[in-house]
């Protein structure tokens, strides 16, 4: 008996449904994507592996997928390499290709190669896949989506702007109501540590900080003392931990918390002039909250840090992130390009709007109308409304064989098919087509002309 198929862990099937659901959050996304003026473009889903190795530190380099060589790979490896087994030192001998593991690094890339035929300020997104051989679990996979949207070759905060705005236009055309967008800066963190004496100490410091939700007030201070953040500068801390109002209040308290630190005051003019703008502008559905915790990315944002939370109500991590960084294109040999982005996490955002049933209930209709099929006559006959139909944006097909009605009928309450058309002889002579609402408790049928058949369709789905 042949062994049942299966697929690797981490990856998925989709069902029409599925399919449907996912193809809805990326046409909204990509609909704003555009409407707020970025342009497309497509990487390979591999790169040389010299371009992703280095880029995302020791644990990223672990989780890159890494392509054998083709042909006899192992041919070109000495006997001592060979016998030794040390698989990093093997891995560059016989892998020249990796699977991408995000779209920045190869965005980074693109931007290098392609510099003299680039309009800076250049804005672009990508939706495609990326790949990570990380540990399978509830919301991580080793193949996922990752929607991405960029600006680079501008220091200007009105960026930042734009993109809260587009976080909120998303959102509000999801109708996905109760977002947080919570935004930090890296040099108020760092002005924190430098108020405290513990420059040297930024990472530890703010990893500390940001579990203050999660472990309270004085294991986060076990925690610092155990760093060798000392005491007295602890002490100064304590502003933060109480730290709360609407964002203009917590701005002025840090105002207090910062006033020696140049970087720290630098890091405040940003989020007030950020915040000033989203102001005078408004947000639809979003609501915008400082969170002087958030930390993200910490050896990589320079500026502005983002994260999206999901509505109170839903049990969910963050459904989108990004921040300012001052050197994207640097670690390819092209210096000083700054830029901003954000990203948002498709199988979240479906999962949230799952959870909520915010999916319209038209997303997964794929067919409006099944002609039923009686015969080789009659199907011809269908077949030329079928051509009309379509040429008009209705979604028509003919169930293929002229088996039992019962089953026909079936088949279209199975799939959510909304119309049936039936058409036997009678219906023929008469040029007429027979048109049952499968939607419809009493089974209303109606015998129209191509014309009103064309229309009644069009005006009632």
């Amino acid at each position: 008996m042949a062994q049942k198929p299966s697929i690797p862990k981490g990856t998925r099937d989709f069902n029409p449904e599925q399919v449907a659901k996912r193809n809805y959050i990326f046409n909204v996304i990509k609909t704003n994507f555009e409407r707020f003026g970025f342009q497309p473009i497509e990487t390979p889903s591999f790169e040389n592996s010299d371009t992703l190795m280095g880029k995302y530190g020791e644990e990223g380099d672990r989780l890159i997928f890494k392509i054998l060589n083709s042909g006899d790979y192992l041919s070109k490896v000495e006997e001592a390499l060979y016998t030794s087994k040390d698989a990093t030192k093997m891995t560059s001998r016989i892998s020249e290709k990796a699977l991408r593991y995000d779209l920045t690094v190869p965005f980074a890339r693109y931007v290098v190669q392609h510099q003299n035929e680039i309009e800076f300020p250049f804005k672009r997104y990508q939706i495609q896949p990326v790949w990570r051989a990380d540990r399978p679990q509830k919301g991580r996979f080793r193949e996922f989506f990752q929607c991405d949207a960029d600006v680079v070759g501008s220091k200007s905060l009105f960026q930042e702007i734009e993109f809260i705005q587009l976080y909120d236009a998303v959102f509000s055309a999801l109708k996905l109501e109760g977002v947080t967008i919570k935004i930090n800066n890296r040099k108020i963190l760092s002005g924190i540590a430098e108020v405290i004496g513990a420059s040297d100490k930024l990472i530890d410091f703010t990893v500390a900080l940001d579990k203050l939700d999660k472990i309270g007030e004085e294991k986060v201070k076990e925690e610092m003392l155990g760093k060798g953040i000392a005491q007295s500068g602890i002490a100064k801390l304590q502003p933060l931990f109480t730290l709360s109002g609407d964002f203009e209040s917590q701005i002025e308290s840090l105002k207090g918390i910062l006033n020696t630190s140049e970087e720290g005051i630098k890091g405040i003019e940003e989020l007030e002039f950020i915040n000033r703008g989203i102001t005078a502008l408004g947000l639809t559905t979003a609501k915008l909250q400082l969170d002087v915790t958030l930390a993200r990315g910490l050896n990589y944002y320079t500026g502005a840090i983002f994260e999206v939370s999901a509505p109170e109500n839903v049990k969910m991590g963050s459904i989108g992130g990004g921040g300012r960084y001052d050197d994207l294109t640097g670690i390819f040999g092209m210096k000083d390009v700054s830029g901003v982005g954000i990203s948002f996490g498709l199988d979240r955002i479906y999962l949230v709007l799952e959870e909520l049933g915010l999916f319209p209930e038209t997303v997964s209709k794929s067919v409006d109308v099944l002609f039923i099929n009686f015969g080789d006559d009659e199907a011809l006959f269908c077949l030329k409304a079928i051509k009309a139909l379509r040429k008009q944006g209705v979604n028509a097909e003919l169930y293929p064989d002229a088996a039992k009605m019962k089953k026909q009928m079936n088949h279209a309450n199975k799939r959510n098919i909304p119309f049936v058309v039936l058409v036997g002889e009678q219906e023929m002579q008469a040029n007429s087509y027979t048109l049952k609402n499968m939607q419809s408790e009493s089974g209303e049928q109606l015998k129209l002309n191509l014309e009103d058949l064309i229309a009644y369709i069009h005006t009632v789905s």
